[in-house]
């Protein structure tokens, strides 16, 4: 009776040996696995993983931290009269024409692998971003050529938007290329707002109103007026509210939070195919633009870091993250909507590969292929200074 029980008794024993084995198997193989490289963050979560984990060397991190925070410029608050008092009296006829929010603490993420290195700050909260819409704003050219709505990006714009504001013999030729290397030139006026009063150039008002005018595409000019053109005409393509184009294609299938509102202005509404809708504006210049979360601009970095792909999907058209970096020889240094880092001229510390949005006041995504990176900076303007705080902590 005895030998009948220890041979029940061993083999159970042999049997949670046996199911117990493949447990620690997993176990193990959780420990080497904890970076994923075809990591995702879900709708709902984003996971975090030490950052010696993700190849920091962790108490260098956590200084990179402290300095970027140390960086921060929050003041003033009020970013209307910010605006205000910086353009009145220096562009002329200069109103503020869309909304405003005001400039609170700053927030940062650091993302390696997909994974969240470090963060800080109120991550969720919805902050103007200024021209770091602008890389956004690209993005709908791209999916427009993907769908066929625009031939090619050297189309010139006449051939799709016949209402008069590319007739003239001087913007008939601007491409939609044009417009997103921000080389157009073009000539007019927009939203009450002349192109040439927006970042004038002339001691007077005569010379300011008769600039000099350039071939399109031969010269480089930063110009709300003129990017919010392209706003405009990639409107009058889609034939639906840009928001709406950019939720649906882009920031659902990404997972992103439904808080970040993109805005025009007030005299911005249009009538097409029997609707009013409202054509955004690609900046803050003239206030407007996207309000967003940095937990949300992280997961637009991560949707370019992994070639326009989320989580098996292709979200962007393929080869349209590698597109975004050609440059015109004008601006060596700014592709489609989106700062190049060409000669590491602006972050030395960086790859010449890496590239950024950027917005003022301190508002960047950066995306590094080389480093498997992303960053984003809410408030911080002294960018070269705290991405080399960063990547300092790489080895």
């Amino acid at each position: 009776m005895r030998t009948v029980v220890f041979k029940l008794a061993l083999s159970k024993l042999l049997c949670l040996m046996l199911l117990w084995q493949p447990l620690a198997v997993l176990a193990d193989a959780d420990v080497h696995s904890a970076v994923d490289d075809d990591y995702f963050p879900s709708r709902h979560e984003w996971q975090s993983r030490p950052p010696s984990q993700l190849g920091f060397d962790a108490a260098r991190l956590q200084q990179a931290v402290s300095a970027v925070q140390a960086m921060a410029v929050t003041e003033p608050k009020d970013i209307e009269q910010m605006l205000t008092d910086r353009y009145v009296g220096v562009e002329p006829g200069y109103q503020i024409l869309g909304p405003t929010t005001p400039r609170e603490a700053s927030s940062g993420m650091i993302i390696r692998h997909g994974y969240i290195a470090a963060q800080w700050g109120d991550i969720d909260r919805v902050d103007m971003t200024f021209s770091a819409v602008k890389s956004y704003l690209s993005t709908l050219a791209g999916l427009a050529v993907h769908e066929r709505l625009i031939a090619s990006l050297q189309q010139p714009v006449a051939e799709l938007v016949r209402d008069g504001k590319f007739d003239s013999k001087h913007n008939a030729p601007i491409t939609w290329q044009h417009l997103l290397q921000q080389t157009s030139d073009w000539q007019g006026t927009l939203w009450d707002t002349p192109d040439w009063a927006d970042r004038p150039v002339g001691e007077t008002l005569e010379q300011q109103r008769n600039r000099e005018l350039h071939a399109p595409g031969s010269f480089f000019k930063y110009n709300d007026v003129r990017v919010n053109l392209l706003a405009y005409a990639l409107l009058q393509v889609w034939r639906e509210p840009l928001p709406v184009v950019l939720r649906e294609r882009v920031m659902d299938p990404i997972g992103a939070s439904p808080t970040w509102r993109w805005h025009g202005y007030r005299n911005s509404w249009v009538e097409l195919d029997g609707q009013k809708m409202q054509s955004v504006s690609g900046g803050g210049h003239f206030g407007g633009g996207l309000f967003i979360s940095a937990r949300d601009h992280a997961r637009y970095g991560l949707l370019f870091l992994r070639d326009g792909v989320w989580a098996g999907q292709q979200v962007l058209p393929p080869g349209w993250t590698k597109a975004v970096r050609s440059a015109s020889e004008a601006k060596p240094d700014y592709g489609y909507m989106w700062w190049l880092n060409t000669g590491q001229q602006a972050v030395p510390a960086a790859p010449a590969s890496a590239y950024y949005a950027a917005g003022a006041g301190g508002n960047y995504i950066y995306v590094d292929e080389t480093h498997d990176l992303v960053v984003v900076l809410r408030w911080i303007p002294s960018f070269a200074e705290a991405m080399a705080e960063i990547l300092a902590a790489l080895p």
